[in-house]
């Protein structure tokens, strides 16, 4: 509910006032979303289960392309059409939604140990491989399979290098390296107070956004993919967390990260290269409304199968 309150204020805003969605959308790209990875980077101690969550992420995204090829060949699906709903089912919303549902998650009770929150920096680590690999994914191969045939990989390779979450990677693995302590620095504490704002602002904007949206779901595809995203998708998840073995705070993350909604990177890159943009669009939504009806589901059922 705390979700999807800030979603809504974003939303009457929206409505109320002109608010420019690029902006917002700038901001949280170019500066918060950064923030966040390079403290996250910065802070935790990478292990081999982080290697095995991004293991994990590369086997769940092939096994979410096959699954959108075979659902497409049986409903006999044009080629366009196609990558649409195959994007619209491999990347989903992890910045946008997961982000602040996982900090909510793991900073409220039962995860609450004497006014600490000891689960969430583990929560954080493994959330953070996954949007990296989401975000590094849906900017490439996201952005070919959309616009196959118009975008080379290549292009799409050199694009994705211009990305300052990339940038944000890169500098706080060098740093580190060198073994200098940036948290002494007023950097730090100016990059603490930009990450503590991405879940507001993301929420915020993805209302704004939806404010600009005409609602008419008459296209049976659109509850397709929803009903893939957001039923198969963590069905399909638990599965692969029994298979790689994991358990407690990252096998509960992985399922919450991945049982959230279609992306908006998803409706992005429909617009840019005019392809199916009113389902890929309608799809986005629909899954977002019909999430508050299964995330809570599954956050209760994660902390029942994989206790902390």
């Amino acid at each position: 509910m705390p979700i999807f309150i800030i979603i809504s204020l974003g939303f009457v805003l929206g409505k109320k006032f002109e608010m420019n969605i690029f902006t917002l959308s700038r901001i949280v790209v170019y500066l918060l979303v950064p923030a966040f990875i390079f403290e996250n980077i910065f802070t935790v101690n990478f292990d081999f289960s982080m290697v095995k969550i991004l293991l994990f992420s590369v086997v769940y995204l092939a096994s979410n392309y096959i699954l959108a090829k075979i659902i497409s060949n049986i409903l006999k699906y044009d080629a366009r059409l196609s990558d649409a709903f195959a994007n619209s089912i491999m990347f989903n919303n992890i910045g946008n939604i997961g982000l602040p549902l996982i900090t909510l998650a793991f900073s409220t009770a039962p995860f609450v140990v004497g006014e600490k929150t000891p689960y969430l920096n583990e929560a954080l680590a493994a959330l953070v491989v996954v949007m990296i690999f989401n975000n590094v994914t849906s900017n490439t191969i996201g952005f070919y399979i959309g616009g196959r045939g118009t975008v080379s990989f290549k292009k799409s390779i050199i694009n994705t290098l211009k990305l300052p979450a990339i940038h944000a990677i890169t500098l706080a693995l060098i740093i580190k390296a060198l073994h200098f302590d940036i948290t002494l620095t007023p950097i730090w504490s100016a990059l603490i107070l930009l990450k503590n704002g991405l879940g507001a602002i993301a929420l915020i904007a993805m209302g704004v956004h939806l404010s600009t949206i005409k609602l008419d779901f008459k296209d049976v595809n659109v509850y397709i993919s929803s009903f893939i995203r957001l039923i198969i998708g963590p069905l399909l998840a638990m599965l692969l967390i029994y298979i790689f073995r994991f358990d407690s705070v990252v096998a509960q993350t992985i399922l919450i990260a991945y049982s959230v909604p279609i992306g908006l990177t998803t409706a992005l890159i429909a617009i840019e290269y005019n392809n199916n943009q009113d389902y890929t669009i309608q799809a986005v939504v629909a899954s977002t409304l019909f999430s508050t009806i299964t995330l809570p589901f599954v956050i209760y059922i994660a902390g029942m199968i994989y206790p902390a």
